[in-house]
Protein backbone atom coordinates (compact mmCIF):
# COMPACT_ATOMS: atom_id res chain seq x y z
CA UNK A 1 0.00 0.00 0.00
CA UNK A 2 1.10 3.56 -0.53
CA UNK A 3 2.77 5.01 2.53
CA UNK A 4 2.61 8.62 3.69
CA UNK A 5 6.02 10.23 3.93
CA UNK A 6 7.61 9.87 7.33
CA UNK A 7 5.17 7.24 8.62
CA UNK A 8 6.01 3.66 9.48
CA UNK A 9 4.44 1.04 7.28
CA UNK A 10 0.94 0.04 8.39
CA UNK A 11 -0.62 -3.21 7.41
CA UNK A 12 -4.29 -3.38 6.57
CA UNK A 13 -6.50 -2.82 9.56
CA UNK A 14 -7.48 -6.47 9.68
CA UNK A 15 -5.68 -9.13 7.65
CA UNK A 16 -8.11 -11.58 9.23
CA UNK A 17 -10.58 -10.75 6.47
CA UNK A 18 -7.78 -11.10 3.93
CA UNK A 19 -6.98 -7.39 3.83
CA UNK A 20 -3.42 -8.00 2.74
CA UNK A 21 -1.08 -5.18 1.85
CA UNK A 22 -0.92 -4.76 -1.94
CA UNK A 23 2.40 -5.87 -3.40
CA UNK A 24 3.01 -2.43 -4.65
CA UNK A 25 1.94 -0.78 -1.46
CA UNK A 26 -27.73 -14.18 37.99
CA UNK A 27 -29.65 -10.81 38.05
CA UNK A 28 -28.13 -10.64 34.66
CA UNK A 29 -28.75 -14.25 33.64
CA UNK A 30 -30.51 -13.09 30.49
CA UNK A 31 -27.35 -11.24 29.53
CA UNK A 32 -25.37 -14.29 28.57
CA UNK A 33 -28.49 -16.06 27.34
CA UNK A 34 -28.92 -13.42 24.67
CA UNK A 35 -25.51 -14.23 23.25
CA UNK A 36 -25.40 -17.96 23.92
CA UNK A 37 -27.73 -18.58 21.00
CA UNK A 38 -25.65 -16.62 18.53
CA UNK A 39 -22.25 -17.80 19.75
CA UNK A 40 -22.79 -21.42 20.76
CA UNK A 41 -25.43 -22.41 18.26
CA UNK A 42 -22.98 -21.49 15.54
CA UNK A 43 -21.61 -24.99 15.99
CA UNK A 44 -24.98 -26.49 15.15
CA UNK A 45 -25.64 -24.43 12.06
CA UNK A 46 -23.63 -25.17 8.94
CA UNK A 47 -20.91 -22.66 8.20
CA UNK A 48 -22.44 -21.86 4.84
CA UNK A 49 -25.72 -20.83 6.44
CA UNK A 50 -23.92 -18.55 8.86
CA UNK A 51 -22.03 -16.84 6.08
CA UNK A 52 -25.10 -16.51 3.89
CA UNK A 53 -27.38 -15.06 6.56
CA UNK A 54 -24.82 -13.00 8.42
CA UNK A 55 -24.74 -12.56 12.16
CA UNK A 56 -27.44 -9.90 11.96
CA UNK A 57 -30.17 -12.11 10.46
CA UNK A 58 -31.52 -12.94 13.87
CA UNK A 59 -35.07 -12.78 15.26
CA UNK A 60 -33.72 -12.30 18.76
CA UNK A 61 -31.80 -9.20 17.71
CA UNK A 62 -34.79 -7.85 15.78
CA UNK A 63 -37.07 -8.24 18.77
CA UNK A 64 -34.57 -6.44 20.98
CA UNK A 65 -34.22 -3.64 18.45
CA UNK A 66 -37.99 -3.21 18.30
CA UNK A 67 -38.13 -3.17 22.09
CA UNK A 68 -35.47 -0.46 22.15
CA UNK A 69 -37.38 1.67 19.63
CA UNK A 70 -40.67 1.23 21.48
CA UNK A 71 -39.00 2.30 24.70
CA UNK A 72 -38.02 5.58 23.07
CA UNK A 73 -34.30 5.04 23.69
CA UNK A 74 -33.26 6.03 20.18
CA UNK A 75 -32.26 9.44 18.91
CA UNK A 76 -31.87 11.08 15.55
CA UNK A 77 -34.45 10.97 12.78
CA UNK A 78 -36.35 8.55 10.54
CA UNK A 79 -37.37 6.17 13.32
CA UNK A 80 -40.35 3.88 13.24
CA UNK A 81 -42.34 3.00 16.33
CA UNK A 82 -43.36 -0.65 15.89
CA UNK A 83 -45.35 -2.57 18.45
CA UNK A 84 -42.88 -3.75 21.10
CA UNK A 85 -41.86 -7.38 21.10
CA UNK A 86 -40.18 -8.72 24.20
CA UNK A 87 -37.25 -10.95 23.23
CA UNK A 88 -37.37 -14.54 24.30
CA UNK A 89 -34.31 -15.85 26.09
CA UNK A 90 -31.93 -17.77 23.85
CA UNK A 91 -31.07 -21.35 24.86
CA UNK A 92 -28.71 -21.43 27.81
CA UNK A 93 -25.19 -22.66 27.26
CA UNK A 94 -25.02 -25.63 29.70
CA UNK A 95 -27.72 -27.65 27.87
CA UNK A 96 -26.22 -26.81 24.49
CA UNK A 97 -22.61 -27.72 25.18
CA UNK A 98 -23.29 -31.37 26.16
CA UNK A 99 -25.45 -31.72 23.06
CA UNK A 100 -22.39 -30.81 21.04
CA UNK A 101 -20.44 -33.69 22.54
CA UNK A 102 -18.58 -31.85 25.28
CA UNK A 103 -18.63 -32.66 28.97
CA UNK A 104 -17.70 -29.67 31.11
CA UNK A 105 -15.45 -30.45 34.05
CA UNK A 106 -13.79 -28.38 36.74
CA UNK A 107 -13.35 -25.13 34.81
CA UNK A 108 -12.01 -22.18 36.83
CA UNK A 109 -14.74 -20.37 38.78
CA UNK A 110 -12.71 -17.50 40.20
CA UNK A 111 -10.05 -14.95 39.42
CA UNK A 112 -7.28 -17.20 40.71
CA UNK A 113 -8.29 -19.93 38.30
CA UNK A 114 -8.34 -17.51 35.40
CA UNK A 115 -4.96 -16.13 36.42
CA UNK A 116 -3.46 -19.61 36.40
CA UNK A 117 -4.99 -20.23 32.98
CA UNK A 118 -4.20 -16.93 31.26
CA UNK A 119 -0.89 -15.76 32.76
CA UNK A 120 1.28 -18.34 30.94
CA UNK A 121 -0.49 -17.58 27.66
CA UNK A 122 0.13 -13.84 28.03
CA UNK A 123 3.85 -14.44 28.33
CA UNK A 124 4.39 -16.17 25.00
CA UNK A 125 6.91 -14.46 22.67
CA UNK A 126 4.33 -14.01 19.92
CA UNK A 127 2.59 -11.27 21.91
CA UNK A 128 5.68 -9.11 22.25
CA UNK A 129 6.77 -7.25 25.35
CA UNK A 130 3.67 -5.12 26.00
CA UNK A 131 0.36 -6.87 26.63
CA UNK A 132 -2.86 -5.74 28.31
CA UNK A 133 -5.80 -7.94 29.21
CA UNK A 134 -9.24 -7.66 30.78
CA UNK A 135 -11.89 -10.33 31.36
CA UNK A 136 -15.28 -9.33 32.78
CA UNK A 137 -18.38 -11.28 33.79
CA UNK A 138 -21.02 -9.33 31.88
CA UNK A 139 -23.82 -10.38 34.23
CA UNK A 140 -22.18 -8.77 37.25
CA UNK A 141 -19.77 -6.28 35.68
CA UNK A 142 -17.00 -7.75 37.82
CA UNK A 143 -13.52 -7.92 36.33
CA UNK A 144 -12.43 -11.52 36.76
CA UNK A 145 -8.93 -10.96 35.41
CA UNK A 146 -6.84 -7.93 34.60
CA UNK A 147 -3.30 -7.39 33.42
CA UNK A 148 -2.48 -3.79 32.58
CA UNK A 149 -6.21 -3.32 31.98
CA UNK A 150 -6.01 0.44 32.59
CA UNK A 151 -2.90 1.02 30.45
CA UNK A 152 -3.65 2.95 27.21
CA UNK A 153 -2.67 0.89 24.18
CA UNK A 154 -2.91 1.26 20.40
CA UNK A 155 -6.23 -0.46 19.67
CA UNK A 156 -6.08 -0.86 15.88
CA UNK A 157 -9.53 -1.91 14.66
CA UNK A 158 -10.87 -2.90 18.07
CA UNK A 159 -11.60 0.83 18.46
CA UNK A 160 -14.54 0.20 16.11
CA UNK A 161 -16.34 -1.22 19.16
CA UNK A 162 -16.17 2.24 20.73
CA UNK A 163 -17.19 3.95 17.48
CA UNK A 164 -20.17 1.65 17.06
CA UNK A 165 -21.36 1.97 20.66
CA UNK A 166 -21.14 5.76 20.54
CA UNK A 167 -23.12 5.96 17.29
CA UNK A 168 -25.86 3.68 18.61
CA UNK A 169 -26.02 5.64 21.85
CA UNK A 170 -26.26 8.98 20.03
CA UNK A 171 -28.55 8.04 17.14
CA UNK A 172 -30.30 4.77 17.94
CA UNK A 173 -30.31 1.52 15.93
CA UNK A 174 -33.05 2.60 13.49
CA UNK A 175 -31.46 5.84 12.33
CA UNK A 176 -30.86 6.00 8.56
CA UNK A 177 -28.52 8.31 6.63
CA UNK A 178 -30.27 10.26 3.87
CA UNK A 179 -28.92 11.15 0.43
CA UNK A 180 -31.14 13.70 -1.30
CA UNK A 181 -31.63 15.46 -4.61
CA UNK A 182 -32.72 19.10 -4.44
CA UNK A 183 -34.12 21.30 -7.20
CA UNK A 184 -33.48 25.04 -7.27
CA UNK A 185 -36.48 27.43 -7.13
CA UNK A 186 -36.12 28.16 -10.87
CA UNK A 187 -35.91 24.42 -11.64
CA UNK A 188 -32.68 24.95 -13.58
CA UNK A 189 -30.19 23.40 -11.14
CA UNK A 190 -30.30 19.97 -9.59
CA UNK A 191 -28.05 19.21 -6.60
CA UNK A 192 -27.05 15.79 -5.36
CA UNK A 193 -26.62 16.24 -1.60
CA UNK A 194 -24.49 13.77 0.34
CA UNK A 195 -25.56 12.87 3.83
CA UNK A 196 -22.52 10.75 4.68
CA UNK A 197 -23.67 7.30 3.55
CA UNK A 198 -20.63 5.38 2.24
CA UNK A 199 -22.86 2.41 1.33
CA UNK A 200 -24.75 4.34 -1.34
CA UNK A 201 -24.79 2.22 -4.51
CA UNK A 202 -24.99 2.95 -8.25
CA UNK A 203 -28.42 1.30 -8.16
CA UNK A 204 -29.56 3.79 -5.52
CA UNK A 205 -28.20 6.63 -7.65
CA UNK A 206 -30.19 5.29 -10.60
CA UNK A 207 -33.38 5.32 -8.54
CA UNK A 208 -32.66 8.85 -7.31
CA UNK A 209 -32.10 9.97 -10.91
CA UNK A 210 -35.35 8.39 -12.11
CA UNK A 211 -37.33 10.08 -9.34
CA UNK A 212 -35.63 13.41 -9.98
CA UNK A 213 -36.31 13.12 -13.72
CA UNK A 214 -40.04 12.73 -13.05
CA UNK A 215 -40.00 15.85 -10.89
CA UNK A 216 -38.22 17.78 -13.64
CA UNK A 217 -40.76 16.71 -16.24
CA UNK A 218 -43.54 17.82 -13.91
CA UNK A 219 -41.79 21.21 -13.77
CA UNK A 220 -41.62 21.34 -17.55
CA UNK A 221 -37.85 20.89 -17.67
CA UNK A 222 -35.86 18.46 -19.80
CA UNK A 223 -32.41 19.90 -19.11
CA UNK A 224 -30.57 21.02 -15.96
CA UNK A 225 -27.24 22.04 -14.58
CA UNK A 226 -25.91 19.58 -12.01
CA UNK A 227 -24.02 20.27 -8.80
CA UNK A 228 -23.05 18.07 -5.88
CA UNK A 229 -23.03 19.11 -2.22
CA UNK A 230 -20.54 17.61 0.26
CA UNK A 231 -20.85 20.33 2.89
CA UNK A 232 -22.27 18.05 5.57
CA UNK A 233 -18.70 17.01 6.44
CA UNK A 234 -15.93 19.48 7.22
CA UNK A 235 -12.18 19.34 7.81
CA UNK A 236 -9.56 17.23 6.03
CA UNK A 237 -10.87 14.56 3.69
CA UNK A 238 -7.77 12.41 3.94
CA UNK A 239 -7.34 10.08 6.87
CA UNK A 240 -4.12 10.76 8.84
CA UNK A 241 -2.69 7.52 7.43
CA UNK A 242 -2.63 9.21 4.01
CA UNK A 243 -3.68 7.81 0.62
CA UNK A 244 -4.34 4.14 1.27
CA UNK A 245 -6.27 1.28 -0.28
CA UNK A 246 -7.87 0.55 3.09
CA UNK A 247 -9.92 3.76 3.17
CA UNK A 248 -11.33 6.31 0.76
CA UNK A 249 -11.24 10.06 1.34
CA UNK A 250 -13.77 10.77 4.09
CA UNK A 251 -16.45 12.78 2.29
CA UNK A 252 -20.20 13.10 2.69
CA UNK A 253 -20.95 11.81 -0.82
CA UNK A 254 -19.61 8.61 -2.34
CA UNK A 255 -20.84 5.39 -3.91
CA UNK A 256 -19.57 1.94 -2.98
CA UNK A 257 -17.02 3.50 -0.61
CA UNK A 258 -15.20 5.02 -3.57
CA UNK A 259 -14.04 1.56 -4.70
CA UNK A 260 -12.80 1.26 -8.27
CA UNK A 261 -13.29 -2.50 -8.48
CA UNK A 262 -16.20 -4.83 -7.74
CA UNK A 263 -15.16 -5.61 -4.15
CA UNK A 264 -17.33 -4.84 -1.13
CA UNK A 265 -14.73 -5.30 1.63
CA UNK A 266 -11.02 -5.22 2.22
CA UNK A 267 -8.45 -3.03 0.46
CA UNK A 268 -9.18 -1.76 -3.04
CA UNK A 269 -8.12 1.06 -5.34
CA UNK A 270 -10.12 4.16 -4.40
CA UNK A 271 -11.32 7.20 -6.32
CA UNK A 272 -9.36 10.33 -5.55
CA UNK A 273 -12.62 12.31 -5.74
CA UNK A 274 -15.42 9.95 -4.62
CA UNK A 275 -18.02 12.73 -4.62
CA UNK A 276 -17.24 13.73 -8.19
CA UNK A 277 -17.36 10.07 -9.26
CA UNK A 278 -20.78 9.62 -7.64
CA UNK A 279 -22.05 12.78 -9.34
CA UNK A 280 -20.87 11.53 -12.73
CA UNK A 281 -22.69 8.24 -12.19
CA UNK A 282 -25.82 10.16 -11.19
CA UNK A 283 -25.53 12.38 -14.27
CA UNK A 284 -25.29 9.32 -16.50
CA UNK A 285 -28.51 7.94 -15.03
CA UNK A 286 -30.23 11.31 -15.52
CA UNK A 287 -29.26 11.26 -19.20
CA UNK A 288 -30.67 7.74 -19.55
CA UNK A 289 -33.88 8.96 -17.91
CA UNK A 290 -34.25 11.61 -20.61
CA UNK A 291 -32.74 14.63 -18.86
CA UNK A 292 -30.06 16.63 -20.65
CA UNK A 293 -27.27 17.55 -18.19
CA UNK A 294 -25.43 20.70 -19.19
CA UNK A 295 -21.69 20.24 -18.64
CA UNK A 296 -19.95 18.45 -15.79
CA UNK A 297 -21.18 18.55 -12.24
CA UNK A 298 -19.43 21.03 -9.99
CA UNK A 299 -19.25 21.07 -6.19
CA UNK A 300 -21.62 23.61 -4.63
CA UNK A 301 -24.09 23.90 -1.79
CA UNK A 302 -27.73 23.39 -2.66
CA UNK A 303 -29.61 26.72 -2.87
CA UNK A 304 -31.25 27.71 0.41
CA UNK A 305 -34.80 27.50 -0.96
CA UNK A 306 -34.28 24.42 -3.07
CA UNK A 307 -36.87 21.68 -2.62
CA UNK A 308 -36.13 18.00 -2.13
CA UNK A 309 -37.34 15.93 -5.07
CA UNK A 310 -35.75 12.55 -4.29
CA UNK A 311 -34.42 10.81 -1.19
CA UNK A 312 -32.54 7.58 -0.55
CA UNK A 313 -32.02 6.28 2.99
CA UNK A 314 -29.30 3.91 4.06
CA UNK A 315 -29.84 0.64 5.87
CA UNK A 316 -30.61 1.12 9.59
CA UNK A 317 -27.69 2.09 11.78
CA UNK A 318 -27.87 -1.34 13.43
CA UNK A 319 -27.06 -2.98 10.08
CA UNK A 320 -24.28 -0.49 9.36
CA UNK A 321 -22.75 -1.21 12.77
CA UNK A 322 -22.89 -4.95 12.19
CA UNK A 323 -21.31 -4.63 8.75
CA UNK A 324 -18.61 -2.39 10.21
CA UNK A 325 -17.67 -4.91 12.90
CA UNK A 326 -18.07 -8.09 10.86
CA UNK A 327 -15.93 -6.92 7.95
CA UNK A 328 -13.85 -4.33 9.85
CA UNK A 329 -15.10 -1.71 7.41
CA UNK A 330 -13.00 1.43 7.80
CA UNK A 331 -15.16 3.66 5.60
CA UNK A 332 -18.39 2.94 7.47
CA UNK A 333 -16.56 3.31 10.79
CA UNK A 334 -15.44 6.82 9.91
CA UNK A 335 -18.97 7.64 8.75
CA UNK A 336 -20.37 6.42 12.08
CA UNK A 337 -17.95 8.68 13.94
CA UNK A 338 -19.00 11.71 11.88
CA UNK A 339 -22.70 10.91 12.23
CA UNK A 340 -22.12 10.86 15.99
CA UNK A 341 -20.47 14.28 15.73
CA UNK A 342 -23.42 15.67 13.78
CA UNK A 343 -25.89 14.32 16.35
CA UNK A 344 -23.89 16.01 19.11
CA UNK A 345 -23.68 19.36 17.31
CA UNK A 346 -19.93 18.97 16.83
CA UNK A 347 -17.99 19.67 13.65
CA UNK A 348 -18.16 16.69 11.30
CA UNK A 349 -14.40 16.17 11.08
CA UNK A 350 -11.82 14.03 12.89
CA UNK A 351 -11.56 16.42 15.85
CA UNK A 352 -15.32 16.82 16.25
CA UNK A 353 -15.85 13.08 15.96
CA UNK A 354 -13.26 12.48 18.68
CA UNK A 355 -15.04 14.84 21.04
CA UNK A 356 -18.48 13.46 20.28
CA UNK A 357 -17.53 9.79 20.57
CA UNK A 358 -15.68 10.41 23.83
CA UNK A 359 -18.70 12.25 25.24
CA UNK A 360 -21.02 9.37 24.36
CA UNK A 361 -18.70 6.87 26.01
CA UNK A 362 -18.73 8.95 29.16
CA UNK A 363 -22.52 8.82 29.14
CA UNK A 364 -22.27 5.04 29.08
CA UNK A 365 -20.19 5.15 32.24
CA UNK A 366 -17.19 3.26 30.89
CA UNK A 367 -13.62 4.16 31.92
CA UNK A 368 -12.30 6.66 29.39
CA UNK A 369 -9.19 7.72 31.31
CA UNK A 370 -6.22 7.55 28.95
CA UNK A 371 -8.37 7.06 25.86
CA UNK A 372 -7.56 9.09 22.76
CA UNK A 373 -10.01 8.37 19.96
CA UNK A 374 -8.23 9.97 17.04
CA UNK A 375 -10.35 8.25 14.40
CA UNK A 376 -13.29 5.90 14.07
CA UNK A 377 -11.54 3.08 12.24
CA UNK A 378 -8.37 2.43 14.23
CA UNK A 379 -6.03 3.08 11.31
CA UNK A 380 -4.42 5.98 13.14
CA UNK A 381 -1.53 4.75 15.28
CA UNK A 382 -1.92 7.75 17.58
CA UNK A 383 -5.18 6.37 18.98
CA UNK A 384 -5.26 4.85 22.47
CA UNK A 385 -7.78 2.83 24.46
CA UNK A 386 -7.58 0.53 27.47
CA UNK A 387 -8.59 -3.10 27.69
CA UNK A 388 -10.95 -2.08 30.50
CA UNK A 389 -12.70 0.40 28.21
CA UNK A 390 -13.36 -2.28 25.60
CA UNK A 391 -14.70 -4.84 28.08
CA UNK A 392 -16.76 -2.09 29.68
CA UNK A 393 -18.42 -1.35 26.33
CA UNK A 394 -19.04 -5.03 25.60
CA UNK A 395 -20.60 -5.39 29.04
CA UNK A 396 -22.89 -2.42 28.39
CA UNK A 397 -23.89 -3.94 25.06
CA UNK A 398 -24.84 -7.18 26.86
CA UNK A 399 -26.98 -5.36 29.43
CA UNK A 400 -30.66 -6.34 28.99
CA UNK A 401 -31.56 -2.75 29.83
CA UNK A 402 -29.61 -1.48 26.80
CA UNK A 403 -31.05 -3.37 23.81
CA UNK A 404 -30.16 -0.45 21.53
CA UNK A 405 -26.50 -1.44 21.92
CA UNK A 406 -27.01 -5.09 21.02
CA UNK A 407 -25.70 -4.70 17.42
CA UNK A 408 -22.24 -4.23 18.97
CA UNK A 409 -22.42 -7.90 19.97
CA UNK A 410 -24.38 -9.33 17.06
CA UNK A 411 -21.97 -7.69 14.61
CA UNK A 412 -18.88 -9.34 16.08
CA UNK A 413 -17.45 -12.02 13.76
CA UNK A 414 -17.94 -15.63 14.84
CA UNK A 415 -14.68 -17.54 15.30
CA UNK A 416 -14.04 -19.86 12.40
CA UNK A 417 -17.23 -18.84 10.60
CA UNK A 418 -17.62 -15.21 9.57
CA UNK A 419 -16.00 -11.86 8.86
CA UNK A 420 -12.45 -11.22 9.99
CA UNK A 421 -12.47 -14.43 12.06
CA UNK A 422 -13.52 -16.76 9.27
CA UNK A 423 -10.01 -18.18 8.91
CA UNK A 424 -9.02 -18.01 12.58
CA UNK A 425 -9.37 -20.53 15.42
CA UNK A 426 -8.79 -23.46 13.07
CA UNK A 427 -5.93 -24.96 15.09
CA UNK A 428 -8.06 -27.18 17.32
CA UNK A 429 -7.83 -24.84 20.32
CA UNK A 430 -11.58 -25.19 20.88
CA UNK A 431 -12.83 -21.66 20.24
CA UNK A 432 -14.41 -22.11 16.80
CA UNK A 433 -18.08 -21.21 16.95
CA UNK A 434 -17.93 -20.31 20.64
CA UNK A 435 -16.17 -16.95 20.40
CA UNK A 436 -17.21 -13.67 18.85
CA UNK A 437 -14.48 -11.07 18.54
CA UNK A 438 -13.29 -7.87 16.89
CA UNK A 439 -9.82 -8.15 15.48
CA UNK A 440 -7.21 -5.40 15.20
CA UNK A 441 -3.97 -5.38 13.23
CA UNK A 442 -1.38 -2.75 12.40
CA UNK A 443 2.34 -3.23 12.01
CA UNK A 444 3.54 -4.39 15.44
CA UNK A 445 0.03 -4.16 16.91
CA UNK A 446 -2.40 -7.04 17.36
CA UNK A 447 -5.61 -7.13 19.37
CA UNK A 448 -8.75 -9.14 19.93
CA UNK A 449 -11.83 -8.13 21.94
CA UNK A 450 -15.18 -9.84 22.17
CA UNK A 451 -17.37 -12.28 24.06
CA UNK A 452 -17.38 -15.96 24.92
CA UNK A 453 -19.71 -18.23 26.87
CA UNK A 454 -17.54 -20.10 29.36
CA UNK A 455 -18.17 -23.69 30.52
CA UNK A 456 -20.30 -22.43 33.41
CA UNK A 457 -22.57 -20.59 31.01
CA UNK A 458 -21.28 -17.14 31.94
CA UNK A 459 -21.02 -14.61 29.16
CA UNK A 460 -17.53 -13.15 29.48
CA UNK A 461 -16.29 -10.00 27.79
CA UNK A 462 -12.58 -10.01 27.02
CA UNK A 463 -9.98 -7.71 25.51
CA UNK A 464 -6.37 -8.61 24.73
CA UNK A 465 -4.11 -5.87 23.33
CA UNK A 466 -0.50 -6.50 22.26
CA UNK A 467 2.16 -4.01 21.19
CA UNK A 468 5.58 -4.51 19.59
CA UNK A 469 4.68 -7.86 18.07
CA UNK A 470 7.08 -9.14 15.45
CA UNK A 471 4.94 -11.69 13.63
CA UNK A 472 1.25 -11.13 12.85
CA UNK A 473 0.66 -14.87 12.47
CA UNK A 474 2.28 -15.69 15.81
CA UNK A 475 0.41 -12.86 17.55
CA UNK A 476 -2.94 -13.92 16.12
CA UNK A 477 -2.34 -17.51 17.18
CA UNK A 478 -1.48 -16.37 20.71
CA UNK A 479 -4.57 -14.17 20.90
CA UNK A 480 -6.75 -17.02 19.67
CA UNK A 481 -5.29 -19.28 22.34
CA UNK A 482 -6.16 -16.73 25.04
CA UNK A 483 -9.78 -16.45 23.92
CA UNK A 484 -10.06 -20.22 23.47
CA UNK A 485 -8.80 -20.73 27.00
CA UNK A 486 -11.87 -18.87 28.25
CA UNK A 487 -14.17 -21.11 26.26
CA UNK A 488 -12.32 -24.38 26.90
CA UNK A 489 -9.72 -23.81 29.64
CA UNK A 490 -8.01 -27.17 29.32
CA UNK A 491 -10.27 -28.97 31.75
CA UNK A 492 -12.76 -30.47 29.33
CA UNK A 493 -13.06 -33.87 27.80
CA UNK A 494 -15.03 -34.97 24.81
CA UNK A 495 -17.75 -37.53 25.22
CA UNK A 496 -16.48 -41.03 24.62
CA UNK A 497 -12.82 -40.11 25.11
CA UNK A 498 -10.34 -38.43 27.43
Amino acid sequence: MAEPVGRPSDRASDPGDRQQVPKNTHNGSHTWQVIAGSAVLGLVVAAGAVLAAGPWDNGQRKAERDAAVAAGRTGGAHHGRPTPEHPRPAPSAPPVLPALGATVRDAPQDSAGLRDTLAPLLGVPGLGARVAASVVDTATGKQLYGHGAAVPMVPASTVKIATAAAALCALGPDHRIATTVRLSPDSRTLTLVGGGDPTLTPAALRTLAATAARALRESGRTSVRLTHDTSRYTGPERHPIGPNDNIAPVVALMADEGRLDDSDRGPAPRAGDPAGAAARTFAGHLEKAGVDVAGASREARAPARARTVATHRSAPLSALVERTLTNSDNDIAEALARQTALAAGESADFAGARRAVTAELKKLGVPVAGARLTDGSGLDRQGRVTAALLTGLLTRAADPKRPELRPVLTGLPVAGFSGTLDNRFDDGAGGSGLIRGKTGTLTGVNSLAGTVVDPQGRLLAFAFLARDTSSPAAAESALDALASALAAPGRRETAGGS
